[in-house]
């Protein structure tokens, strides 16, 4: 245990966290960074799918925000699984539901979070869409 605080799960791999809020950015990038995974940021949807399609294969998991500019999650996760049928996506959003994610959800997205949300819960969502065969 370090500082009080129970030892998270962590890992190697490559998330691009797709996020519109720099306060954002700064805690999960923080965050994630300390638990080990290597993080690309996109701050909109264009760049997201920008990003994926020149990283073949080494981006592991796509947490993508649900509402931004130029492109929303939904356009988003679409493209991203054109490209990549085997994309892990978690979907994240503080201003909707698992209800109006769900054909998202139905798609082969991964796994939805309301933010916002504590480390912990994402540190242990993050581990069970990376460790599912």
């Amino acid at each position: 245990m370090k500082e009080g605080k129970p030892d998270l799960p962590g890992g190697k791999e490559t998330i691009l966290l797709v996020d519109d809020n720099e306060a954002v950015w700064d805690v999960l990038i923080e965050s994630l960074q300390g638990l080990g995974y290597s993080v690309i940021l996109a701050e909109n949807g264009v760049d997201t799918v920008e990003i994926y399609k020149a990283n073949p294969k080494k981006i592991d998991l796509v947490i993508l925000d649900m509402v931004m500019p130029k492109m929303g999650g939904h356009s988003t996760f679409f493209q991203i699984k054109a490209f990549d049928a085997d994309a892990k996506v978690l979907l994240i959003s503080g201003y909707v539901s698992e209800k109006e994610v769900k054909d998202l959800l139905d798609a082969g997205a991964n796994g939805f979070l309301s933010k916002p949300c504590r480390i912990n819960v994402l540190a242990r969502e993050i581990r069970r869409i990376l460790d599912k065969k």
